[in-house]
């Protein structure tokens, strides 16, 4: 199984998330938890969050960058549900070899994230602290799907991407199933990533 946790503040107001969650929505074996409008007081039910995990295989991460990270429900959702003694700490392994995939969006486009962008830095100097979380729970983690400057582009390339993410996922699902619930690689050179 996979659960997509989506978390954007604004879904109604959301073009590039909001094509990017329609795209995978009707998969099989996927659980999507729209963290704003399951938690809008962000009293997360922890326990409901932590089965959910265990139950999947895959968790995605989806949401818009906010200040260089994760809007501020997903990180009080990873502060309750990835407590101590269950995903880390001494014999803690409930997120052990589960596959982590980021798929984030962001205003600026990839050039301003660069020596010479607007934000004087790669946009992997801003990634590491999502991917250091997955990690440090010995998660498996991906390699990412950013999509940058999703406010300019196009109706057609948000579609792309969203087919790509789409393929993305329906690979991880078919090679999960004949692997027999073993590791898999769906880095983006195994599969196709759109635009």
């Amino acid at each position: 199984m996979i659960y997509l946790v989506f978390a954007h503040p604004y879904p109604s107001q959301s073009r590039a998330n909001q094509m990017l969650l329609d795209a995978v929505r009707d998969l099989p074996g996927l659980e999507v938890c729209a963290l704003y409008d399951r938690y809008p007081d962000f009293d997360i039910d922890v326990g409901a969050e932590q089965a959910a995990l265990m139950r999947a295989g895959l968790v995605v991460w989806m949401h818009p960058v906010y200040w260089y990270s994760v809007p501020g429900l997903l990180k009080h959702w990873f502060d309750k549900v990835f407590a101590y003694g269950w995903a880390y700490g001494d014999g803690a392994a409930a997120l052990q070899g589960k596959d982590c995939l980021w798929v984030a969006t962001t205003g600026g486009k990839a050039e301003s994230y660069s020596a010479n962008g607007i934000h004087e830095r790669p946009f992997a100097d801003f990634s590491r602290p999502i991917e250091e979380t997955a990690r440090f729970c010995r998660m498996n983690w991906l390699e990412p799907c950013i999509i940058h400057g999703a406010h300019d582009l196009a109706e057609t390339a948000l579609g792309a991407h969203g087919q790509a993410l789409r393929e993305r996922l329906e690979a991880w699902l078919a090679l999960k199933v004949g692997a027999g619930n073993t590791a898999i690689d769906v880095s983006p050179s195994n599969t196709a990533t759109g635009p």
